[in-house]
């Protein structure tokens, strides 16, 4: 029996962060099961100009590739995506993504709320969200909207995060089934793993 009370009917986990995060994302990519099963989609803050760089650090650390998807690009199982600098990433119900440069949200584009509220539109109770550290309130309503299409929720534990907002936010916002420090969330993953082996 799962510590975390977990099955393999989960088909997505979506993944959040904006200041602070970037270590705890490395630590969770790096720690990855290889083979892991699901798709990993990921949006992050990140500034708008710095194209170069980003995925590549994340890349030569992480157990997968991570991969910035073009619009219309099809969601591979056991693929890491992240959401391209300057834009808005949504999870579309044909399992695919859509790429927008509409205004900006919660002053962020990408939007963590735009890639979680479509994930859990689109995934329902079948998707795992995860939100770390950062600075604004972003990613808080996407949050709400896993919970209540009946998803798994997890927030990095605010003590442990370099600047707490944002977790504090999803908090407040909505009932988190699981808070967690990094080292955690890695266990959790790779106990999510074994559901699938």
């Amino acid at each position: 029996m799962s510590k975390y009370n977990l099955n393999n009917s989960y088909k997505a986990v979506v993944i959040g962060g904006s200041a602070g995060s970037f270590q705890g994302v490395v630590k969770i990519l790096s720690q990855l099961p290889k083979g892991f099963p699901l798709p990993i989609i990921m949006c992050l803050h990140r500034l708008k100009h710095v194209r170069n760089g980003f995925v590549e650090a994340l890349s030569i650390k992480s157990v997968v590739q991570v991969t910035e998807p073009h619009d219309k690009e099809n969601i591979k199982k056991g693929s890491v995506y992240l959401a391209p600098a300057n834009y808005h990433m949504s999870v579309e119900l044909g399992l695919y993504f859509a790429l927008s440069t509409e205004e900006m949200i919660n002053n962020s584009r990408p939007a963590i709320d735009i890639t979680l509220g479509t994930s859990a539109f689109v995934y329902k109770e079948k998707l795992i969200g995860i939100l770390l550290s950062g600075a604004n309130k972003d990613g808080a309503l996407g949050m709400k909207n896993i919970h209540d299409r009946g998803g798994l929720t997890i927030v990095q534990e605010p003590s442990e995060c370099m600047i707490d907002t944002m977790p504090r936010a999803a908090l407040a916002a909505t009932k988190i089934d699981h808070v967690l420090k990094v080292d955690q969330i890695v266990e959790f993953l790779k106990e999510l793993d074994k559901q699938y082996r």
